[in-house]
């Protein structure tokens, strides 16, 4: 038994075989209501926890409560990689739009197409004619700048959208190579208001 949860624990990203045996052995020397409690939430997080069917972000229910929110600014969309970079985002105070998650990043060497991604769910929420400007909020990388040019060409290519909206991106005082979730909240929060329009960015 003891090898099988060793097992389990494991496959979490980040955790080795030495790292989920310390783990395990920690949870046997817990009590056993702890124990109980920790997996009881695990099963409740896999059971109860969705996505978002208008923006792809984890929610309880249907649309999640920033989409359903009557205090956010629906003309605006900021593109995201993923939920932490909402968390990240909200985390500065500085956004009051809605966001929409695409769930990864363009990356052929990743066999990750855009296919795989939430791409044509952006198209037509734009086609809907609600959005006005969308933020390219995704990581200062390769794989970041690929999937953002991606977008931009979708969005401007002739009859994709009825009315074109405002394309923008983060200022780059997020640094090259910098991933998102890991960027301090006062320079994302000063990137998110120092947008600048993509196409001046080639």
């Amino acid at each position: 038994m003891l090898d099988n949860a060793v097992t389990a624990l494991s496959r979490l990203p980040g955790v080795g075989r030495k790292t989920a045996l310390r783990l395990a052995l920690h949870l046997l020397r817990r009590p056993e209501d702890e124990a109980c409690e920790i997996g009881q939430a695990i099963i409740d997080l896999r059971k109860n926890i969705r996505y978002c069917r208008v923006c792809h972000n984890i929610s309880e229910t249907d649309i999640c409560p920033l989409c359903a929110s009557p205090a956010r600014r629906r003309s605006t969309v900021c593109v995201v990689e993923n939920v932490r970079d909402v968390m990240s985002i909200e985390a500065t105070g500085q956004f009051d739009g809605l966001y929409h998650v695409l769930g990864g990043l363009v990356s052929p060497v990743d066999g990750i197409g855009p296919d795989l991604l939430e791409i044509d769910s952006l198209v037509d929420r734009v086609a809907s004619g609600e959005v006005d400007e969308v933020i390219l909020a995704l990581s200062a990388t390769m794989e970041g700048d690929t999937t953002n040019y991606y977008i931009y060409r979708r969005l401007t290519a002739p009859g994709a959208v009825p009315s074109p909206p405002k394309i923008t991106q983060l200022a780059r005082g997020v640094s090259v190579g910098n991933e998102l979730e890991y960027t301090d909240e006062v320079t994302l929060g000063r990137s998110i208001l120092n947008r600048t329009v993509f196409e001046d960015s080639f």
